[in-house]
């Protein structure tokens, strides 16, 4: 690793990381002038930009001895080329690792190249650092000094640490204000998992709360540009700026309910949109190099470990996935979804989770995905009606797996899932076709930041009914923080009254407790 010359200087206090916010962090980093003036020197080959830290600091995929570092140089955001207001050149940003956020004992720095090519966006791979413990870092380059952000390393492997760890998904940036994210981060979690929807990509329409700008997104410039404005944010910044993260996509990152290399209505450039989309996706999430596009390619599943506590196994449900049964959408009599062929993992992506099952070691394996699991039948009494884009549609593929959890190593199964802007909580069965089938693990499933609006409140009795393996429904926006012990995991279902308005309060609407060794959902 290159060192830096200059040791920064900045000053942020904990209380800033965690609930100043982006701009507080800003105003407290205050470089040397030695440094600034080293940095704007004509050595330095660029004339002098504005602040380009406006889309903030991140940090992903921990492992016991190191953690990737993000950022994006971007002076003018929005920009309609999708460069940020940067330069056709190579830009070297420094950077620092320490044990406290006064950066008085630092660790580890080095400086690497921010290259158009990828949008002026930083991956810094970090090794050598120590397992269970919290750090602090930065950016600097141009002159100027990045936010500071606050992560940490995974547990030793054979750690029984306690986790907290709070997951959302579906954030709409013009249908309301990402309060969520801001509540998440005072909620001080050891780690985040985003599972999907990011961002949208629609252009603006009536009735948004917020200004979305540029098109509907199908270039890379376009992708660029949306992802740009998400991250000016304050209040994601902010959630981002407190803990790492473990991201995955789903469908909104590139057109809703795309499937594989079908999109959802007939389009000759859809592979070219994919594959622009998954380059702006990369760019803009702390992810490792493996999860570096190739064409209309990107590797995105993979396992994380919170020590012997909890495996990660983080699934893509939308890159290997047959097209959607029926035409799409909530079908009845849909005889083509119980096609034992049809898959939503695809086959490699199965045998890599079952794999897991067999090989796992840890008190609680965790499938941290994207769309319904469990069976959801939405026509009370007779008949039925079943999502096609969820796992309904894939009822062999979801049957395996769901079989795998009873009959591997897997000690206590559990189901994390996004997509539908509801919370939602469900018993998984063995075989959800046959309502005497045991349980075999337990699904929690978390509502939109801001996607759907406002929302009603209330459960939905009717289809509670309909399916007793179903404990909980709520249509608000918020997130679901959990709490995983050796003894037991509690989940609480956060929900926000108004998303319609900014900073509102957040309250826990449930809260369920799963027991080591029983998938039973505990209302406590």
């Amino acid at each position: 690793m290159n060192e830096s010359p200059v040791p920064l200087s900045s000053r942020v206090s904990r209380r800033a990381v965690l609930l100043g916010g982006a701009a507080a962090l800003g105003a407290t980093a205050l470089g040397s002038s030695a440094l600034a003036n080293a940095l704007s020197s004509p050595g330095a080959g660029l004339p002098r930009l504005a602040d380009p830290f406006t889309l903030g600091v991140a940090s992903g995929d921990p492992m016991p001895d190191g953690v990737v570092l993000w950022t994006r140089l971007a002076p003018k955001p929005t920009a309609d080329d999708g460069h940020g207001g940067m330069p056709d050149k190579v830009v070297p940003v420094q950077w620092e690792v320490a044990e406290d956020e006064k950066f008085t004992k630092i660790v580890q720095s080095g400086e690497t190249d921010a290259a158009p090519e990828y949008a002026h966006s930083v991956h810094v791979e970090l090794e050598g650092l120590q397992p269970g413990a919290e750090y602090f870092y930065r950016f600097r380059a141009e002159g100027e000094i990045s936010p500071v952000g606050r992560t940490r390393t995974t547990p030793a492997p054979d750690a029984l640490s306690e986790l907290t760890m709070c997951f959302a998904s579906c954030a709409h940036y013009g249908e309301g204000y990402f309060t969520a994210y801001r509540r998440m981060a005072e909620d001080d979690p050891h780690l985040i998992l985003h599972l999907g929807d990011y961002q949208y990509e629609y252009a603006a329409k009536d009735g948004d709360v917020r200004e979305v700008v540029g098109p509907e997104t199908r270039t890379l410039a376009n992708y660029r540009q949306r992802y740009a404005q998400y991250k000016t944010d304050a209040d994601l910044q902010l959630a981002h700026a407190t803990a790492p993260w473990v991201v995955v996509f789903d469908d909104h990152e590139v057109q809703n309910n795309w499937a594989d290399e079908t999109p959802q209505k007939p389009d000759d450039g859809f592979l070219d949109r994919r594959k622009a989309a998954f380059r702006a996706y990369y760019e803009n999430m702390p992810l490792r190099s493996t999860a570096k596009p190739s064409g209309i390619d990107l590797q995105l599943y993979r396992r994380l470990q919170w020590g012997s506590l909890v495996n990660f196994h983080m699934l893509d449900t939308r890159q290997y996935r047959d097209d959607q049964a029926c035409g799409d959408g909530w079908q009845s009599g849909c005889t083509e979804r119980e096609d034992p062929k049809r898959s939503l993992t695809g086959e490699e992506q199965e045998k890599w989770v079952l794999d897991g099952f067999q090989k796992t070691t840890a008190r609680w394996d965790v499938l941290g995905q994207q769309v319904f699991f469990s069976k959801l039948d939405r026509t009370p009494g007779d008949g039925e009606k079943y999502s096609m884009d969820s796992w309904d549609g894939y009822v062999a593929n979801r049957d395996r797996i769901a079989t795998a959890m009873a009959d591997s190593a897997v000690r206590n199964g559990v189901v994390l899932t996004g997509d539908v802007h509801r919370h939602w909580a469900a018993e998984i069965k063995r075989t959800h076709d046959d309502p005497d089938s045991p349980a075999v693990g337990t699904e929690f499933v978390t509502t939109s930041v801001t996607s759907g609006g406002d929302g009603e409140g209330g459960g939905n009795e009717d289809v509670l009914k309909e399916n007793p393996h179903v404990k909980f429904y709520a249509d608000r926006r918020g997130y679901v923080r959990t709490k995983f012990t050796e003894g037991e995991l509690r989940a609480d279902y956060r929900v926000l009254a108004k998303v319609t308005e900014k900073d509102a309060p957040a309250e826990t609407a449930k809260s369920f407790v799963v027991e080591d060794g029983n998938p039973k959902l505990n209302p406590v």
